[in-house]
């Protein structure tokens, strides 16, 4: 082969698995999104059963692959929605999950390639509805897919020969072949962080001609396990310690059972190589059915593998504080509403630690464990927003007093604020992280100190918040008014230091592009004042105390509410049309 063939072969060959690689995400995300957000829900509830994580789990990888799946489940235990033990079998479930998928790619249907991204493209156009837009977009990728393989097998087909001279080594029948395809094949998966890409190229080869024996997809296949795990544990770094070791856990789970495969071969290549006359399948049969192994290992022993991880990765830090949203209070909503506050105080204690990372990020020279605890704090709030938004849903169907129905709404709410100082918090990392580029955005001593000033009664007022979540506090309304009078402290502070800040300007004693940037982190330090104002006028509401001899009385779902008539669209279309008119 010349050296111009070489480099179309090449590209062509690294083309065909882009396409591949690509039109996977866009079918795993239009999948996702068409599944809707409940999946998410399912997955956090899937808790105390572990046949339901296994399929929930599986049901996720199916979607998105287990690369991806497993960095979701790494981020709920994070947050706290889940705990180490809690994840192991849907953690299971998103390997096998991403073998099924591959199932559906095995199967030869490369000729309809295009037909998959013309429907898709003509869905995605055509339909309003968001979900059946998804489907669509999941439609273009599946196409993609398969247009990858077509174009990698035909760019390998003309020079099956000469790879089948290079690949020869990659054999099964001998231990030391296993091994090598075992270790390209975890290399490759590593880097390119998807083991579906990796087992795709193996049916691409397998389709082509250049593999003729499932001895030779076989190490691919176990080798592909192993290294997507690499994605898990890449986003555990800077999480909790429960979250690291679920990603090493998921790491050791599929090196076992990659030993036991690797030993096992002589038995399993020739019963696996039965199931199907063609190439393409006995490898997705293969694949499927060794990480059914990998269930049957070890979701038996879930409980015992939870306590000899933590023995294996000892730490002497405590492991995140755990989610107080607990289902089996739903049954006595005031013990649930106590669990909503306690669970609110957490988020404050995560939101006051990500702005005194934030502070040392504006202050003095960031450390990106700090950015990336940052990161990783402004994602825990978001799951457990939404997680809360669920759980007061499921607590809302029950027959609550007015009280409880007007202090779910403020809980409600609380989250709500408490979120967006999370995201107020990550603005200003952000804005720190630009300025660093910027050398022309420095101060003088003097507004440095007084710009100091104003986290530290930002910092205050948060701790205070994290006071007025305390569930077994009766002062609540003397924490609020705390809050506000912190309040009123900061925005005469803030006053002041914009005033200095603009005269500094003006006189030229600081540069405009420090003036904005410093500008920047006054308007995200009043937002999130703000936000503290909103719990703090909520809280003292009169409904916002706790019942304490209501803790222990069960109350039962409450009845349909009757559905009232629906108005009459066309006088409010009318009277908008009206407000419209010049």
């Amino acid at each position: 082969m010349d050296g111009n063939s070489l480099f179309f072969l090449v590209f062509a060959v690294l083309g065909g698995l882009a396409l591949f690689i690509l039109g996977m995400g866009i079918m795993s995300d239009g999948l996702r999104i068409a599944a809707g957000p409940g999946l998410r829900t399912l997955l956090s509830r899937a808790t105390g059963n572990r046949l339901a994580g296994l399929a929930l789990g599986t049901l996720l990888g199916f979607l998105v692959h287990s690369s991806a799946a497993s960095v979701m489940l790494v981020g709920f235990i994070n947050a706290g929605l889940m705990s180490l033990a809690q994840a192991v079998a849907p953690m299971l479930g998103t390997n096998l999950g991403t073998s099924l998928s591959m199932q559906l790619v095995s199967f030869r249907l490369t000729d309809y390639c295009y037909v998959g991204i013309v429907a898709g493209l003509v869905l995605e156009m055509a339909l309003p509805h968001p979900r059946a837009k998804s489907v669509g977009r999941a439609l273009v990728g599946f196409g993609l897919l398969f247009l990858g393989m077509k174009t990698m097998s035909a760019a390998i087909a003309p020079h099956r020969d000469l790879l089948r001279h290079y690949l020869v080594a990659i054999d099964g029948q001998a231990l030391s072949g296993r091994l090598l395809g075992v270790g390209l094949a975890f290399a490759l998966t590593a880097i390119i962080q998807s083991s579906g890409a990796t087992i795709g190229m193996a049916f691409a080869l397998a389709d082509a001609g250049v593999f003729d024996s499932l001895w030779q997809t076989y190490p691919i296949v176990v080798g592909a396990q192993i290294g997507t795990c690499a994605t898990a544990l890449l986003g555990s770094i800077g999480t909790g310690i429960d979250s690291r070791r679920a990603a090493a856990g998921n790491l050791l789970t599929n090196g076992v059972n990659a030993v036991v495969s690797i030993l096992l071969a002589p038995l399993w290549v020739p019963l696996f190589a039965g199931t199907s006359s063609d190439l393409v399948r006995q490898t997705a049969n293969a694949h499927t059915l060794l990480m059914v192994q990998n269930c049957a290992i070890f979701l038996p022993i879930v409980p015992f593998y939870a306590v000899l991880l933590r023995k294996l990765f000892p730490s002497r830090r405590p492991p995140p504080e755990p989610s107080h949203l607990q289902p089996g209070l739903l049954e006595f909503p005031e013990q649930a509403i106590v669990g909503c506050l306690r669970e609110l105080r957490r988020v404050a204690r995560l939101c006051r630690q990500s702005l005194r990372l934030a502070g040392e990020t504006v202050l003095f020279a960031h450390s990106a464990r700090d950015v990336q605890t940052i990161r990783l704090n402004e994602q825990a709030v978001n799951e457990i927003k939404r997680a809360m938004k669920d759980y007061l849903a499921r607590l809302a169907r029950r027959r609550l007093s007015k009280r409880q129905a007007i202090l779910v709404q403020h809980v409600d709410r609380c989250m709500s604020d408490l979120e967006r100082i999370g995201d107020h918090v990550e603005s200003i990392c952000d804005a720190s992280l630009r300025r660093r580029k910027s050398p022309a955005a420095v101060v003088d001593r003097f507004s440095f100190i007084m710009f100091f000033q104003l986290i530290e009664a930002v910092l205050h007022v948060l701790k205070l918040l994290v006071q007025a979540f305390d569930p077994d506090r009766d002062d609540l309304p003397a924490v609020a008014d705390e809050i506000l009078l912190a309040r009123d402290d900061y925005l005469q502070a803030g006053a002041t230091v914009r005033a200095h800040f603009t005269e500094q300007v003006s006189r030229r004693a600081m540069t405009p592009a420090a003036g904005i940037f410093f500008g920047e982190y006054v308007s995200a330090l009043d937002r999130i004042v703000r936000h503290a104002r909103n719990v703090a006028l909520a809280e003292k509401q009169p409904q916002f105390w706790i019942k304490r001899q209501k803790l222990e009385k069960r109350v039962e779902l409450a009845p349909d509410p009757a559905r009232e008539a629906l108005v009459d669209p066309h006088d409010f279309l009318e009277r908008l049309q009206a407000a419209d008119e010049p």
